[in-house]
């Protein structure tokens, strides 16, 4: 079976570098932009399945990129629900850094380590805990010949991509997931995945142009 997994498109929050976490923000011109780009591109492509975060900004994603005609395919999974930023959700970096330094420079350097502070703040730990199950749930009973898009989160999909790469949590800034970006996957299971593209964003960016955010 193969595998999208994509990021939602630009939200006013990502490009003020704020970080935003379950908040539910909805995308910008930019953002939505990005998915109807996303959704041209997939026109012709054979989608058997859709499962998006129930967050707004993953889910009108995912309804543009799908189109209307294929709409019905969609379904949600709050599992697949960005990381559980707590205290910080809503703040700049530039404001975190100031009032909780400390913590701040591990999520650059250690991410591993971090547990976000204040109710409903998570570690990565505790959202691969949950992505990981729905993942496999959005994945089950998909033949060789099937097409599953995944509509996610930064966090979500680095995390997912850590445990099909093999690598560590601490590895998890050691690439890049731009709005609305691309990663293809193909594998007999869950358990036998491989990236064959990541961070595929061509749709809107040119191969040497600079598709970020600035918040994670």
């Amino acid at each position: 079976m193969r595998v999208l997994l994509a990021r939602h498109g630009e939200t006013p929050w990502n490009a003020e570098g704020r970080y935003q976490g379950q908040t539910d923000i909805a995308l910008s011109p930019i953002g939505e932009e990005q998915a109807r780009k996303l959704g041209a591109r997939l026109a012709d492509v054979r989608i058997t399945r859709a499962v998006a975060s129930p967050l707004s900004r993953a889910l009108r994603t995912a309804q543009l990129a799908l189109g209307s005609a294929r709409e019905a395919l969609l379904t949600t999974d709050a599992g697949l629900l960005e990381i559980g930023h707590g205290d910080w959700e809503g703040k700049l970096a530039s404001e975190i850094a100031g009032f909780d330094g400390e913590r701040f420079a591990a999520w650059r350097n250690a991410p591993e380590t971090v547990l976000m502070p204040g109710t409903g703040g998570e570690s990565l730990q505790m959202v691969g805990e949950r992505a990981w199950p729905a993942f496999a749930r959005a994945c089950a009973g998909l033949g060789d010949d099937d097409l599953l898009l995944i509509v996610a989160h930064d966090a979500v999909n680095r995390v997912l991509l850590c445990k099909i790469l093999g690598i560590p949590l601490a590895r998890v800034w050691g690439f890049r997931q731009a709005p609305t970006t691309l990663n293809l996957l193909e594998g007999r299971d869950v358990d036998s995945m491989e990236v064959v593209r990541l961070n595929d964003c061509a749709h809107h960016t040119a191969l040497f142009g600079e598709a970020v955010h600035r918040a994670l």
